[in-house]
C-alpha cells in the first residue's frame, strides 16, 4: 500500500529524515560534552577516559530504547516486555562492569572514580530528559499537520451500493435469522431475488 501511494512514502521518508537529525543531533552534542567533562573538567587520563567514554556510550544508546519506543509521556507509562527490560538492563550491566572486572586490563580500561562516575550517571538522566522532550515536541508537530490536513473522502464500492439497497429490503429477527420483507428464514430466496433485481438496477445507471 505504501509502494502505491507515493504521498505516503514521501511522508516516512521526511518523518524518518527528521526523526535522525533531531535525536542524533541530541546524542553528538551529549557525546561532545562528554568528552569536554572528561578531558578539560576531570583531567581523564587515556584508560579513564576510554572507561568513561564505553559506559556512557553504552549506557545512553540502550536506555534511549524506552524513550522512542513509544509515544507515550513520560516514557513509563508505556511498560515494555520483560525480556526488552531484562536484556537492556543486562547490557548496561556488563558495560558498567567491565571497567572494574579482571578484563578492564585487556581492553584498556581503568576503574572510574567515584566523581568520574556520578558525572556520567547524571549525564545519562540528562540526556534521556532531553530526549523525552524532543520526542514530544517531535510527534507533536506531526499531530497538529495531520489535524490541518484534509481528510481523504470515503469511497464506497459497488458491493456496498448494492448491500445497502438490499438492506432496506431485509430485516433480523428476534431469533438472529434474516427474513425478507418481515417473512421467516425460509424466505431468503425473495431476499437473493432482491439483492440481484438492486444489482441490476444499479449497473443500468
Amino acid at each position: 500500500m505504501l509502494v502505491s501511494d507515493g504521498k505516503k512514502v514521501l511522508f516516512l521518508d521526511r518523518l524518518i529524515r527528521r526523526f535522525m537529525l533531531l535525536f542524533g543531533t541530541i546524542s553528538s552534542f551529549f557525546d561532545a560534552v562528554t568528552l569536554t567533562l572528561m578531558i578539560v573538567v576531570l583531567h581523564a587520563g587515556q584508560s579513564e577516559f576510554q572507561s568513561g567514554w564505553f559506559i556512557e556510550s553504552i549506557a545512553t544508546q540502550t536506555l534511549i530504547i524506552f524513550v522512542i519506543r513509544t509515544r507515550r509521556t513520560p516514557f513509563y507509562r508505556s511498560r515494555p516486555s520483560l525480556a526488552l527490560t531484562a536484556a537492556s538492563l543486562a547490557v548496561v550491566g556488563v558495560g558498567v562492569w567491565l571497567p572494574y572486572s579482571p578484563l578492564s586490563g585487556v581492553l584498556g580500561f581503568q576503574p572510574l572514580p567515584a566523581p568520574f562516575f556520578l558525572v556520567l550517571v547524571a549525564l545519562v538522566v540528562v540526556y534521556l530528559v532531553v530526549v523525552e522532550g524532543a520526542k514530544v515536541r517531535f510527534f507533536a508537530r506531526d499531530a497538529r499537520r495531520a489535524a490541518l490536513s484534509p481528510r481523504q473522502p470515503r469511497i464506497r464500492g459497488h458491493h456496498h451500493r448494492v448491500a445497502r439497497r438490499a438492506s432496506r429490503f431485509t430485516s433480523r429477527t428476534p431469533s438472529g435469522h434474516e427474513a425478507g420483507s418481515g417473512l421467516t428464514p425460509g424466505g431468503e430466496g425473495r431476499r437473493h431475488h432482491l439483492v440481484r433485481a438492486a444489482q441490476t438496477t444499479s449497473g443500468g445507471v
